[in-house]
């Protein structure tokens, strides 16, 4: 008897996770099983010196539905995004944090509107004005989300309020098209991939979600600044040179 094929795959990117990940796992895999939705949980090692490979392999030995796949070394959040966004099976793919910043009961908001064909790619905003702020971020990490989203709105592209909230779902073709020519492998990827599909002419749409600040945060609030402008600086480039619009890269 042939497998069912995914209708949903979760992606979750990995770097240090244990503390996280077995219940990112468990949420993910019972949100599947109470919605009745054929699916598969991918979790992407990020090249973790930790015990997240372990914690995730003792899932896939009960739970098949369950993946881990291994960078081998640290790539970066991107890299783990993209790699899993490929490997995907599913008619839908959805990545997501471990930390469930933002919880699964919030997936509807985000399938719902693909489901029934107004979008191809849908975004949880933490901008709008129905989100549900549940535990702020530090008074720094909000001023700068403030700055990195007016330099996107000025060097990339405007219309969208929220780009960096790790919760979004794609339908399959699209995914595939947009990734495939994904080339920023840090946190700036977000920004990438959302212009990447807006070039060519996937329709996105931004919802409203519940949102729990992680105060574990990897983003340092001196080096990555600097290292998301250049990022942004790059995109824009690639975008005058017509890079995103030619073939998908190997």
């Amino acid at each position: 008897m042939e497998p069912v094929r995914p209708q949903l795959s979760i992606v979750i990117p990995a770097y240090n996770e244990s503390a996280d990940i077995e219940a990112a796992i468990e949420a993910a895999t019972a949100f599947l099983a109470q919605t009745g939705t054929p699916g598969e949980v991918i979790v992407v090692d990020d090249g973790s010196t930790d015990d997240t490979a372990a914690l995730t392999c003792r899932f896939a030995a009960s739970q098949p539905i369950v993946r881990l796949l291994r960078n081998g070394r640290n790539r970066g959040k991107g890299f783990s995004v993209r790699r899993g966004v490929l490997e995907a099976r599913g008619d839908v793919i959805l990545f997501s944090d471990a930390d469930e910043s933002t919880p699964f009961s919030e997936a509807p908001k985000l399938l719902a509107p693909i489901a029934a064909g107004a979008a191809d790619v849908v975004i949880g905003s933490r901008a709008l004005r129905e989100s549900r702020l549940e535990l702020p971020q530090p008074w720094m990490r909000r001023v700068m989300g403030w700055v990195f989203r007016n330099l996107v709105r000025l060097l990339v592209m405007r219309g969208i309020r929220d780009t960096q909230c790790g919760f979004k779902a794609f339908r399959a073709a699209a995914a595939r098209e947009t990734f495939a020519r994904q080339t920023l492998e840090g946190f700036a990827f977000d920004v990438e991939v959302l212009f990447i599909a807006r070039e060519l002419g996937y329709h996105i749409v931004e919802v409203p979600v519940r949102w729990l600040d992680s105060h574990d945060s990897r983003v340092h609030p001196l080096r990555d600044p600097v290292r998301m402008f250049l990022d942004l600086l790059r995109i824009r480039l690639r975008a005058w040179r017509g890079a995103y619009r030619g073939a998908p890269r190997s």
